[in-house]
């Protein structure tokens, strides 16, 4: 069934007011008393912005939610303005294997295994997915995504949580012809559009144990927790940070669980976490 934009708003915002009362098992990593707090980008007539959402609207944010931020101006309704990827990261990193069910016969990896995907792959909510010509096998995954909050470099894992500012929705697009034969990940995972991400990011919950659910024409194609991860958030950013300088913005792709399968032109795939909201996106 399709969903128009504004119906798919009102969704997102009932998302975001229920996450603001908390999930079943969200809890601020950083003690934020507050509950949880979801920001964006967003633009809004030519402008784009960084912003807090405050119920149903956008309130915009001096400095972005990395550093010495704080509300300027009015209030937008979340309705009538169209929001972005919410972060601009330097780099991406993105696990792989890191579900028993996705690796299936394949013994899991001694440490996290991580791939790049460029920055120029990012695609907001309710973009455009575009399959390039050559390939005639492209795969959603949806991921649960952490958003690194401050510099970080050569983290122990006891500590890595301090440096993690929250967590997003994903898609890790991949294109598994090319995947299975180029000597590189490049294009099979760096093509333009083949990075979904958002709604938001939601800081102040617990990442450890939320449903991810994948929807392909509202079928429910993927659905894990976040407890079945074999290397959790902590021990994905010290060991990242132990071998790159991770900055704010940076985002980790944390893999996807079980099965997947072709997306064509027409189709419409949703990454659903409980706690976070949906990132939606049509494919062209």
């Amino acid at each position: 069934m399709q969903m128009t934009r504004r119906s798919w708003l009102e969704g997102v915002a009932g998302a975001a007011a229920l996450s603001a009362m908390g999930s079943g098992s969200g809890r601020g990593q950083e003690g934020n008393a507050a509950g949880p707090v979801r920001y964006v980008r967003f633009a809004k007539d030519g402008r784009e912005q960084s912003g807090m959402i405050e119920g149903e609207t956008v309130r915009a944010l001096r400095g972005g939610p990395f550093a010495g931020s704080r509300p300027v101006g009015p209030s937008h309704p979340l309705r009538e303005v169209e929001l972005l990827a919410p972060c601009t990261p330097t780099k991406i990193l993105a696990m792989a294997g890191n579900y028993r069910s996705h690796l299936e016969n394949t013994p899991p990896p001694k440490n996290p295994e991580f791939f790049l995907k460029p920055p120029s792959a990012l695609l907001a909510p309710e973009g455009v997915i575009v399959i390039p010509p050559g390939t005639a096998d492209v795969h959603y995954e949806g991921e649960l995504v952490i958003v690194i909050g401050k510099r970080a470099s050569r983290v122990p894992a006891a500590d890595a949580l301090a440096y993690v500012l929250g967590y997003t929705c994903g898609n890790d697009v991949s294109a598994r012809d090319w995947q299975a034969n180029d000597r590189q990940w490049w294009r099979a995972k760096g093509c333009d559009t083949f990075a979904p991400l958002g709604p938001w990011i939601v800081a102040g919950i617990d990442a450890s144990d939320l449903l991810l659910t994948t929807r392909l024409n509202g079928e429910i194609r993927q659905q894990a927790r976040t407890s079945e991860l074999i290397y959790g958030v902590a021990d994905i950013v010290s060991f990242a940070s132990a071998h790159v300088t991770l900055l704010p913005g940076d985002l980790i792709f944390t893999g996807t669980p079980g099965t997947t399968s072709p997306m064509k032109s027409g189709d419409t795939v949703e990454v659903e976490i409980e706690g976070i909201g949906v990132l939606r996106n049509r494919v062209a």
